[in-house]
């Protein structure tokens, strides 16, 4: 399969909802459940129909040069985009599965208009107010979502390199926040910074 028919058949699920009338859809994706600092961010995309995305696809399959490409490409081509973050704070607050919810319902209110039905890759949403779908990996099904992934994922990269300008102890700009051996070593070091997420398991003990 060339990338221009993987690119076609990322359009199947979209195409199949613009059959049924709707056409305005909106993909969204996160980036950063699981590390233990930093915030998630969440991207929300409509594209116009059957834009073209050279190479698209999940994020996490993609290299640096890649998503940084494909970012602007996105940015470029959609007809509104938006991208919100839900800081650590919040995350300890209501934990990170609502934090993440949130950040859905954020990134959609965040366009410039309502879209006609939302995307949403995983298994579960709450009081999501539009008609809306959720797909399973759905970053490698749904065109829509792959371009919010790529979106979410290189925000959020570009933001914890600035907070490694901030902390530079805990090599935030290597690890993006994850739990790596040199994190939680950093961590054993120096305690806990402003932005971990205290409600993670740090391992300070």
């Amino acid at each position: 399969m060339n990338d221009t028919e993987r690119v076609a058949g990322l359009w199947e699920i979209e195409h199949g909802l613009m059959q049924c009338g709707y056409r305005h859809i909106a993909g969204v994706d996160e980036a950063g459940r699981g590390p233990l600092a930093g915030p998630v961010c969440v991207a929300a995309v409509i594209l116009p129909a059957d834009c073209y995305l050279a190479g698209i696809d999940d994020s996490k399959k993609l290299t640096d040069k890649k998503k940084d490409r494909l970012y602007d490409e996105i940015i470029a081509n959609a007809l509104a985009y938006s991208v919100v973050f839900v800081d650590s704070d919040e995350i300890d607050r209501v934990n990170i599965l609502n934090a993440t919810f949130k950040g859905m319902r954020n990134a959609v209110k965040a366009l410039s208009f309502t879209p006609d039905y939302v995307l949403i890759d995983g298994n579960q949403i709450k009081d999501m107010d539009i008609p809306h779908a959720c797909v399973v990996k759905g970053d490698s099904k749904s065109i829509s979502i792959a371009a919010a992934s790529v979106l979410a994922k290189v925000s959020r990269d570009r933001y914890m390199q600035t907070l490694d300008e901030q902390y530079p102890q805990y090599g935030f700009a290597k690890h993006k926040g994850y739990g790596t051996k040199a994190h939680y070593e950093a961590l054993k070091a120096f305690g806990a910074s402003l932005v971990h997420r205290k409600s993670f398991d740090l391992k300070l003990r």
